[in-house]
């Protein structure tokens, strides 16, 4: 059964949430590790989870997840399996998990369809019920020195979020990387 922990950096397995991030998500696609501790256990509106299959005869860290509690939503910043475990069907079975969790809207980033790997990631998480709202979105540099990256949004618990994407995308422009607009 898949569990999200919450986890702060004073618990013993924070090592393996940061060595997860660093594995697979570059330097640019996350914020300064000092950033992110601080976030971990200083903001009220940001949690980190390592994701656990519990099941009678063994525990396993599968992967991680952060995830940024709005009022009217929840945005999945950063979703991660670990490599041992990948293509074993534990994505799909998070996905289902957090679409359990929370009652509300559920939002995430997903790179522009522009190659084979950045397609099969949307059309995943269509299959897991997520829609793609194809309008125009800028994902802010995670550090002074980078670039903003073209995205799209994926939603999920919404026929439609056209009518309220502009405060969707002020709210994580805002909290998450810290700017109004770009």
């Amino acid at each position: 059964m898949i569990k999200f922990i919450k986890t702060t950096t004073k618990d013993h397995e924070y090592a393996f949430l940061e060595d997860l991030l660093h594995k697979s998500f570059p330097e640019t696609e996350r914020r300064a590790d000092s950033a992110q501790r601080f976030n971990t256990d200083n903001n009220d509106l940001f949690t980190a989870y390592i994701i656990k299959d519990e099941n009678k005869d063994s525990i396993t860290n599968v992967g991680i997840i952060t995830i940024w509690a709005f009022n009217d939503f929840h945005y999945i910043e950063h979703l991660a399996t670990s490599p041992e475990v990948r293509n074993k069907g534990y994505g799909a079975q998070i996905m289902k998990a957090i679409t359990e969790l929370f009652d509300n809207l559920i939002v995430l980033e997903v790179e522009m369809p522009e190659d084979e790997m950045s397609r099969r990631r949307i059309g995943f998480y269509e299959r897991c019920g997520f829609n793609l709202c194809e309008k125009e979105y800028m994902q802010p540099p995670y550090r002074k020195d980078g670039q903003p990256l073209p995205m799209y949004i994926m939603y999920y618990g919404s026929e439609e979020i056209d009518g309220i994407f502009d405060n969707i995308k002020s709210e994580i422009y805002n909290n998450v990387y810290g700017v109004t607009m770009i």
